[in-house]
């Protein structure tokens, strides 16, 4: 079979319970077979820390992506993703922190806040910020912060990043954020704003258009 022919008997096993053939397919020559037959076995409640650990080892970005799906899919290797956050691929890193952020994982903090204030690809910056939104800890909200003054995206998603934190500098951050140059930072830091905060400005406007 050529590899579009395996590519394709990869998916089919993980809708026809075919265990085998994945298993078979998951040390084919082809990166997008393997990808293929990984995503087969977790389809099929198969995929165990193994099979996602030796993907996330693979030579290949494309095997190295779907294991972070994996891993969150069956929810393991979070020691291994950590490890991806290091990886000279940005798309391997991006999609490590999304699996971290979705897996809750706090020992990751110090290394998904590393990877916000520091990593050259912006995607990777604004994943790792997602991230730490996600996790919630205490550690995180220094990166976050830091991140409200980046590339606008990155502002945006370090405005919404802020909605399980409280106190004076997250205050300060969105009062800034409501009036970013940027009009999706600016909705952002409105959508998060108080109910109470939001109708006294309301109140104060009226008031400055009719006094009487």
């Amino acid at each position: 079979m050529d590899e579009a022919a395996r590519r394709r008997a990869a998916a089919l096993a993980g809708h026809t319970g075919d265990e085998p053939a994945a298993r078979a397919l998951l040390v084919d020559p082809s990166a997008t077979v393997r990808a293929a037959a990984l995503a087969a076995l977790v389809r099929l409640g198969r995929a165990d820390a193994t099979d996602v650990e030796t993907a996330m080892a693979d030579p290949d970005a494309t095997v190295r992506r779907r294991a972070t799906a994996a891993a969150v899919a069956i929810r393991v290797g979070h020691h291994r993703l950590v490890e991806l956050l290091g990886d000279l691929d940005p798309s391997v890193v991006e999609a490590a922190a999304w699996a971290l952020g979705e897996l809750g994982a706090d020992a990751a903090v110090g290394d998904l806040a590393a990877v916000a204030r520091g990593h050259r690809d912006p995607l990777c910056r604004e994943a790792a910020v997602a991230a730490l939104g996600a996790i919630g800890d205490p550690a995180g909200l220094p990166a976050i912060l830091a991140a409200t003054t980046d590339k606008p995206a990155i502002r945006r998603r370090a405005v919404i990043a802020l909605a399980p934190f409280d106190g004076p500098d997250v205050d300060a951050a969105l009062e800034r954020a409501r009036t970013d140059r940027d009009w999706q930072v600016r909705e952002a830091a409105e959508d998060l704003s108080s109910p109470n905060q939001r109708f006294g400005d309301e109140l104060t406007a009226l008031h400055e258009e009719d006094p009487e």
